[in-house]
């Protein structure tokens, strides 16, 4: 045989061994995946068994996934901090806006500072909401509606005035 015959032979056999599909494209895994799942106004972390390619790689699980395209709106932040019962009331309304094509179940977290204190305070105030806004449909917004009144503590006295810092929105997946 020539040279040229011997390497258009190896070549359409090199062709051949290549367009074969491999058992490695079949191969798989089980892994269990972080999910969160609204329960009692919390998003509570589950793991599901999930089968996956062979190759791919699980991410650190960082806790539940933030809202993208999220946008919100205070329409008022108030914080009285002497109401002349012994009490400081917080009372807020903020729309919140899910600008995306699909509806979305999960949680607002707030952050709050004290003027004049470079301490920062995130929390879901959901619990205590008239309306938590649990659940935002597609292209849509809900007003988480917030008002209450929290008895001072002695020891430590009522800051003269809060503001709000951030709101986010994470969801349950």
């Amino acid at each position: 045989m020539n040279k040229k015959v011997l390497f258009t032979l190896f070549l359409m056999v090199s062709m051949f061994i290549s367009s074969c599909s491999s058992k490695d494209d079949d191969c798989t895994k089980t892994l269990e995946m972080p999910h969160y799942a609204l329960e009692n106004h919390r998003l509570n972390l589950y793991y599901v068994a999930e089968e996956v390619p062979c190759d791919f790689v699980a991410h650190e699980d960082k806790g539940p996934l933030e809202l993208k395209n999220f946008t919100y709106k205070v329409l008022y932040f108030t914080f009285t901090t002497d109401t002349s019962n012994n009490t400081s009331r917080l009372k807020f309304e903020i729309k919140l806006n899910n600008p995306n094509n699909y509806a979305v179940e999960g949680l607002a977290i707030l952050t709050i500072r004290p003027v004049g204190d470079g301490f920062e305070y995130t929390g879901n105030y959901s619990s205590l909401a008239s309306v938590p806004c649990h659940n935002i449909a597609a292209n849509s917004s809900c007003t988480l509606t917030f008002d209450q009144e929290y008895p001072f503590n002695p020891d430590l006295g009522a800051p003269q005035s809060l503001e709000l810092v951030s709101v986010k929105y994470y969801v349950a997946t």
